[in-house]
């Protein structure tokens, strides 16, 4: 006898699927914003004139570009790992452990919903 592999049913698919597009779209707009910040499109003032604390400005202003830089690349990172994570649910494997083959609980998949380990298996880690 063949067994099956533990699964979510199709209706759970379907509401962890709603939930990661809504992720996406969130991070997606988040995204936005923060590549608008670090290349400052918002900013047509005459700040940049400003002879007043020059030196001190552009440092600041060099360090936040750094850290909205890396804020740009862990989103983008969030984005693919949802994107993956909806790809997981289309091929009916969402939710699957990785390690221990287990389902990984709702309550997890839906606060993490790239999740593919479960607590678990995080806590093997360690």
């Amino acid at each position: 006898m063949v067994e099956e592999k533990m699964r979510y049913s199709d209706a759970d698919l379907a509401e962890f699927k709603e939930i990661i597009l809504q992720k996406i779209e969130k991070a997606k707009i988040d995204l936005e914003l923060i590549k608008s910040a670090y290349m400052n499109d918002l900013n047509n003032g005459t700040d940049d004139t400003s002879p007043t604390f020059k030196a001190f400005e552009e440092g600041s202003e060099t360090m936040s570009k750094e850290a909205n830089s890396q804020l740009a690349i862990r989103q983008e990172k969030f984005i693919r790992d949802l994107k993956n994570a909806l790809f997981r649910v289309e091929n009916k494997t969402y939710g699957v452990c990785k390690v221990t083959g287990k389902l990984i609980s709702k309550e997890r998949l839906r606060v993490v919903p790239h999740a593919t380990m479960s607590i678990e298996a995080k806590n093997l880690q360690r």
